[in-house]
């Protein structure tokens, strides 16, 4: 009997720098991406999108069977703040402590991309806050604006 494991687990991730810093300057922003796409395929995690602002990033990832999704985003944000402090010298960068998590189907992989890959333009509309609430109330997340900054 053969053991074969086959999975396909998406989610877009969301997490912000803490307070909500404007701290991802435009010349790091692409560097850090990429960066940050490079720890998750260390990790065996399929980075399907990389993008964000000055304050926040989305991630859509597929994750491995063997990784949860707390795992995965300890082991992206530990990676990629050290990042910042040592090769960008911005040694007070932190990420909040949370983030948001949201599985996705397959046929909503093409239309988060193009929405990570827009932010730039997004948020000339509209900040991080009203766009993470949004967020939750797209994937039906109930969520207290008041504690959600907490």
């Amino acid at each position: 009997m053969g053991g074969h494991t086959y999975c396909r687990c998406i989610f877009h991730c969301v997490f912000s720098t803490k307070n909500r810093m404007p701290s991802i300057v435009p010349d790091v922003q692409e560097r850090l991406w990429a960066y940050m796409g490079g720890i998750a395929r260390k990790n065996d995690i399929s980075a399907l999108a990389v993008g964000g602002a000055e304050d926040h990033v989305h991630m859509l990832l597929a994750l491995p069977t063997t990784l949860s999704v707390a795992e995965a985003m300890r082991r992206i944000k530990t990676g990629s703040s050290q990042w910042m402090h040592e090769c960008c010298g911005l040694t007070a960068f932190a990420w909040q402590e949370g983030y948001g998590a949201f599985s996705i189907g397959e046929s909503q992989v093409k239309a988060t991309f193009a929405y990570i890959r827009g932010q730039r333009e997004r948020h000339r509309k509209r900040d991080f806050q009203g766009e993470f609430l949004a967020i939750l109330k797209r994937y039906g997340v109930e969520a207290d604006p008041r504690h959600v900054w907490g």
